[in-house]
């Protein structure tokens, strides 16, 4: 794995389906102190909480044979449509601050949505991303976490 550098006035977005965390490094590279800039959330309701209607039935269009169709997955829109804003919020960072180093702290399925949710001028902007799911975690140990991987 290839160190990562936080310099000062770093951007940190650490976010997973409910929580984003978008920090700043008021620190340096070596002794971080992020800073959180702000704090975005939704309720992580259950699917069954979202939708309670039945899955559809689909007739064929010959014959009388029926099949179901899925169950829309109501959880993972949510998460998405959340990501969505998160992938808007960070447009707007590098739109406004120009960032000289940006990093991007998710899960793995999120980071993948997040790629294809920003556009490509943000998404060069980011100059590393980390597969972790660190969002419910205090500051310290999230600085912590990426001070281990600049070693």
């Amino acid at each position: 794995m290839t160190p990562i550098r936080i310099p000062r006035k770093s951007w940190v977005v650490v976010c997973d389906g409910a929580k984003a965390l978008i920090l700043r490094n008021d620190g340096d590279a070596d002794l971080m102190n992020l800073q959180v800039v702000e704090t975005v959330t939704h309720a992580d309701e259950k699917t069954s909480e979202l939708g309670t209607d039945k899955p559809g039935r689909g007739h064929t269009p010959s014959g009388t044979a029926r099949s179901a169709i899925e169950q829309t997955d109501w959880h993972t829109q949510a998460e998405e449509t959340f990501l969505s804003g998160v992938a808007s919020k960070i447009t707007g960072i590098v739109d406004a601050e120009q960032p000289g180093t940006m990093v991007l702290v998710a899960p793995p399925q999120a980071l993948g949505y997040l790629r294809t949710a920003m556009p490509a001028n943000t998404r060069k902007a980011i100059t590393a991303e980390i597969a972790k799911d660190y969002a419910q975690m205090p500051v310290s140990d999230i600085e912590r976490h990426l001070l281990k991987m600049a070693a």
